[in-house]
């Protein structure tokens, strides 16, 4: 599509598309990481303006051992909200944590010992299902 709008700016909209993806994850997970992150509770989200906000004594301490934030001092980051709503599922943290593939797996399991339970157990031991309390 980019080649039809602008057909001699030889630009390719797969690389570029998927670096500013790429670029955008990464910018959101220092500030999720900041606003969510353990031992982080000095850190605030200004909706207004959209970006992190803290004392001067709080950035100068997490900047001193994470440089990467240093660029979010001042400056907005408009697609939090959007980003979080996105990538927050995929950020998942502590014990309990699985991955897809033991998801399905575990689904699948439980699919296959469900089918697998005898006829005459589904009905009750000889009950009708339709009772009513009345």
């Amino acid at each position: 599509m980019l080649e039809k709008v602008l057909p001699h700016a030889m630009l390719k909209a797969g690389p570029n598309l998927e670096s500013r993806i790429k670029t955008l994850k990464k910018d959101w997970a220092i500030i999720n990481n900041m606003l969510s992150g353990k031992d982080n509770s000095s850190f605030g989200w200004d909706e207004h303006r959209q970006l992190v906000v803290a004392k001067d004594a709080v950035w100068n301490s997490y900047i001193s051992s994470h440089k990467e934030v240093g660029q979010f001092r001042h400056r907005s980051f408009p697609y939090y909200d959007q980003l979080t709503t996105i990538y927050v599922k995929d950020r998942t943290t502590g014990k309990d944590t699985q991955i897809v593939a033991n998801i399905v797996e575990e689904i699948d399991a439980e699919a296959i010992a469900t089918a697998n339970i005898p006829k005459e157990r589904n009905n009750y031991h000889g009950c009708e299902a339709n009772v009513s309390l009345d």
